[in-house]
């Protein structure tokens, strides 16, 4: 190990929190929230169950000892939005599983696993136990694949509010008609030239929708307003969905970083725009939670993504919000997770490789406490010498090991992209509620190629 290595491994040792051996082992973390608006959580894989539970847990204290308002996840809109009718109790006779099974679209595990099931089920439990209050917290989805069940979202609301109104928009999202179940095939046909563009239509939907807000909200009070915001959205989202599969094939010079910044700033919007709509009547600001991968809610100016020009979430915030954001990253380095070989491939529950050498992980492998957290603002030897750019790993729902290096890892500066950072050492893979023979079977140890 390089002489640098060993200088950070002994300042790790003095600088890092344990986790586990205290019963309030998370304190400076939600300490340090005291004052913030937004708190954004990550994890370094869709798949890994430490994550989502040390994350539930300190959202969990967010709520009860911050007064944090929502909490804004890495999911699609109206499959979220089953998960606050139910948090919410606005159907009495729901139940958490039944919620859970509108993730029904790769990945669902994602949000349809065991961890999630606790959570919403403390959630829902919390709101019912706050008399008095205007406004039970929240349960929300940031992300912008769901076109088409968000048109069937937006057509449902205005049956119920306005007919005339709803028929017209069954006729303007007509035209994606050959395409609801394949926003992929939109896009290319689109630039194939063999289908006409819907860009018109569908502006025209979400303009006719806010001009007649006001109507569509007198009846019910808060009620009101909140399914109609649920239908903006919708129909915002309909709009940032088909720019960005249209983009996603288009001939011009369209390039990777310009898509990966479509969507992370449509999921900024609709973080904004939440906030927004949760502000008190007082003045007061509605506090957000935001779960999403570490890529996603992580300083990406501190990462080697600001070189190819992405942005993202993390970033976004730390520009609008300052001292008033606070980001949390995860890191691990051995262990299994849940996740896919290719993209709608079953879910598998994979082995983790050992990290590389040199990057964060092989670094925090190192120290004597296996599981512990860092406070990345505090100035010490640990973060002078963590802010040299390494290697990071970033596991999503897809998980390549054969090619680790070139799909898995990035530079990043770590006191630049996080406040907090959690290492769990050996994690284990998140259960997804509905199990398939792969993830049961799981990956043989030293199957794997040797090759990186």
């Amino acid at each position: 190990m390089p002489k640098s290595d060993r200088l950070l491994v002994a300042a790790l040792e003095k600088n890092a929190y344990p986790v586990g051996k205290i019963l309030r082992e998370y304190d400076p973390i939600i300490e340090a929230a005291a004052d913030k608006q937004m708190v954004l959580i990550g994890e370094a894989s869709h798949g890994s169950l430490e994550f989502y539970r040390a994350r539930a847990e300190i959202t969990q204290r967010l709520i009860e000892e911050q007064g944090f308002d929502a909490v804004a996840v890495e999911a699609d809109w109206p499959d979220a939005y089953a998960i606050n009718r139910y948090v919410c109790d606005m159907h009495p006779g729901a139940t958490a599983e039944k919620a859970l099974n509108h993730f029904e679209r790769f990945p669902t595990w994602m949000w349809a696993n065991h961890e999630v099931l606790h959570f919403i089920k403390w959630l829902r439990a919390f709101n019912g136990m706050q008399q008095g209050k205007t406004h039970a917290v929240g349960f929300y989805g940031l992300d912008l694949y769901s076109m088409s069940s968000s048109i069937h979202a937006v057509i449902s609301y205005l049956e119920k509010v306005d007919p005339k109104s709803a028929l017209q928009a069954r006729k303007r999202y007509g035209c994606l008609d050959y395409f609801m179940d394949s926003p992929q095939a939109y896009g290319q046909a689109i630039n194939l030239g063999m289908a006409d563009s819907c860009e018109k239509e569908i502006i025209a939907q979400l303009v006719d929708l806010r001009q007649k807000s006001c109507d569509y909200m007198k009846a019910d009070g808060f009620i009101a307003a909140d399914e109609y915001f649920c239908a903006e959205q919708n129909a915002k989202l309909v709009c940032n969905a088909e720019e960005y599969y249209r983009a996603m094939f288009s001939t011009h010079a369209i390039s990777r970083p310009n898509l990966w910044n479509m969507r992370d700033r449509h999921m900024f919007e609709i973080l904004e725009a939440l906030t927004r709509h949760l502000d008190k009547p007082s003045g007061k600001k509605a506090k957000v939670i935001v779960w999403a991968h570490n890529s996603h809610i992580g300083n990406a100016a501190a990462t080697e993504m600001s070189q190819r020009g992405e942005y993202n979430i993390g970033q976004l915030t730390r520009e609008a919000y300052g001292e008033r954001a606070l980001l949390i990253g995860f890191s691990t380095a051995r262990g299994t997770v849940t996740a896919a070989s290719d993209w709608d491939a079953p879910t598998e529950r994979k082995t983790i490789r050992p990290p590389l050498p040199g990057s964060y992980e092989d670094i925090f492998h190192q120290v004597n406490q296996k599981d512990f957290f860092l406070d990345l603002r505090e100035d010490t030897p640990a973060t002078d010498l963590l802010a040299t750019p390494r290697l990071q790993r970033a596991i999503g729902v897809i998980y390549r090991p054969e090619t680790e290096r070139h799909s898995h890892y990035y530079y990043a500066s770590l006191p630049e992209q996080f406040d907090f950072m959690i290492h769990f050492n050996d994690t284990t893979a998140v259960e997804p509620l509905n199990i398939t023979a792969e993830w049961h079977r799981g990956e043989m140890d030293e199957t794997y190629p040797t090759g990186l």
